[in-house]
């Protein structure tokens, strides 16, 4: 399943998500630039690990003092993207491998590249980051 192992710390903050919201936590990324955990966890316990108004989120938020990112898991390379990408129509994804290289081509509708991309390069960031630590993604490219 994954290209990077799971640190102590990861495996504490899966523990206490688990713990807090009963829901089933897969992976536990830390995007140090942004001081954010992006949890990824069971697609049937997403709105369990949110909470009921977010409830979960914001505890998370003032206990760990990190942003809280909750993501659907899942086990491939374009469910993952898709996960990652939830309010942008995709129409395709693309895996092209040269030598030890890994790129993920998203192909995307003209209206949602903005948003697909986001501010600053926020979300593509974030998808390289988790396509990394679980596929090995070197790089994300929107179409």
């Amino acid at each position: 399943m994954s290209e990077e192992r799971i640190t102590p710390e990861e495996l504490r903050y899966l523990s206490i998500l688990e713990e807090l919201t009963g829901a089933l936590g897969i992976r536990c990324i830390m995007d140090e630039e942004n001081n954010k955990l992006i949890f990824l966890v069971k697609d049937t316990d997403v709105g369990k690990a949110i909470g009921k108004g977010g409830k979960n989120v914001k505890l998370l938020r003032a206990l760990l003092k990190k942003n809280i990112e909750i993501v659907a898991y899942a086990d491939d390379i374009e469910g993952m993207v898709r996960n990652l990408f939830p309010s942008v129509k995709i129409l395709g994804v693309d895996i092209v491998k040269r030598g030890d290289s890994k790129t993920v081509v998203v192909k995307v509708a003209e209206e949602d590249k903005g948003r697909a991309i986001g501010r600053e390069g926020r979300n593509i960031k974030r998808a390289r980051l988790v396509l990394q630590k679980l596929f090995g993604v070197n790089s994300v490219v929107i179409k």
